[in-house]
């Protein structure tokens, strides 16, 4: 099949034509990368991440990026491609995962969209485009100035004070889609909540599988974030870090869990041990928010990972799900 384009030479999915795709979410440490680079393999598929933080260079311990030999095994789009002062949007990534999946179409591959980031995946395969509300400058800067004097809660206070809904979907460390939220309705006047609903109606180009990966026993789970961070200390994490916080870091990529949460040590302000038991606490925070999630989508296939006696019995089952 030829490469479709449109008259701005830009990859577009033809009118009703419907994609399959394969989607891989839940938590982090539940063995994502490791489950679709099985299933790539036997479904002739490629990766397409939807990890809002392995885009960026030099963040490749602390994001659990796929490594060399991982990304040798089936290709990999959307990882370690982006410089680290750069910002990044949902609306970004929804056009480059499209151009990409529209590609590996072309190639005959599957494709798998794979990782935890929920909005990014929701937005992608709910054809949802924010790209038509253009930021204002003014308004933003004006709103994280509001961030740093008056703290995440109150800009998610005045987030629920027009779009309650919202405002429940989201944390006070997603600092950048409560801002985003805000801007939308000041600018518009339409709310993030409304201005979804609208997008929907839009019929989307994707004919998805989504497989959740979790664990029935949340123990196990949790048990599996601290020892993933004990892993990335010992694999150099603490340096990276360094290096991290030590550069001109964007935004979004300043929201990623592992690095602010070793600030104090770096900075002398506590003990590594103090910094690592708040990294796995945040962490464990987090992977329960991605739960909350994506257990609101009615269309995701729970395979939990505790129910089965091998990962092979588990892919198995996973392979079996995979239907068109």
């Amino acid at each position: 099949m030829s490469k479709i384009t449109n008259n701005a030479g830009c990859v577009r999915i033809p009118k009703n034509e419907k994609i399959n795709v394969v989607a891989i979410v839940g938590p982090t440490a539940c063995g994502k990368t490791k489950t679709a680079i099985e299933l790539a393999k036997l479904f002739d598929g490629e990766i397409v991440s939807a990890d809002s933080m392995q885009i960026y260079k030099g963040m490749d311990i602390g994001t659990a990026k796929p490594t060399a030999s991982e990304t040798a095994e089936v290709a990999h789009h959307l990882v370690d491609f982006l410089d680290i002062d750069k910002e990044f949007s949902v609306s970004d990534y929804v056009k480059m995962a499209r151009e990409c999946i529209i590609e590996i179409r072309n190639r005959g591959g599957l494709p798998f969209i794979v990782g935890g980031t929920g909005l990014y995946v929701n937005s992608l395969l709910d054809n949802i485009n924010f790209a038509d509300q253009k930021p204002n400058p003014e308004l933003r800067e004006s709103l994280v100035e509001k961030l740093k004097n008056e703290g995440a809660n109150s800009l998610l206070a005045e987030l629920a004070s027009f779009d309650g809904e919202m405002a429940k979907k989201l944390y006070p460390n997603d600092t950048l889609r409560i801002i985003r939220a805000i801007e939308i309705y000041q600018t518009s006047g339409i709310t993030m909540t409304e201005y979804i609903k609208r997008s929907k109606k839009e019929e989307s180009p994707y004919n998805p599988v989504i497989l959740g990966l979790s664990y029935r026993n949340r123990k196990i789970l949790y048990d599996q974030i601290n020892k993933r961070v004990d892993k990335m200390i010992d694999a150099g994490l603490i340096d990276e870090a360094r290096r991290v916080l030590a550069s001109n870091c964007g935004k979004t990529a300043m929201n990623a869990i592992c690095y602010k949460e070793l600030a104090p040590y770096i900075n002398g302000q506590c003990e590594l041990g103090v910094a690592v038991e708040n990294l796995k606490q945040q962490t464990r925070r987090y992977a329960k928010r991605q739960l909350t999630w994506f257990k609101r989508d009615a269309r995701v296939d729970w395979i939990f990972i505790d129910d089965y006696l091998s990962f092979k019995e588990m892919l198995q089952v996973c392979v079996r799900t995979i239907k068109f």
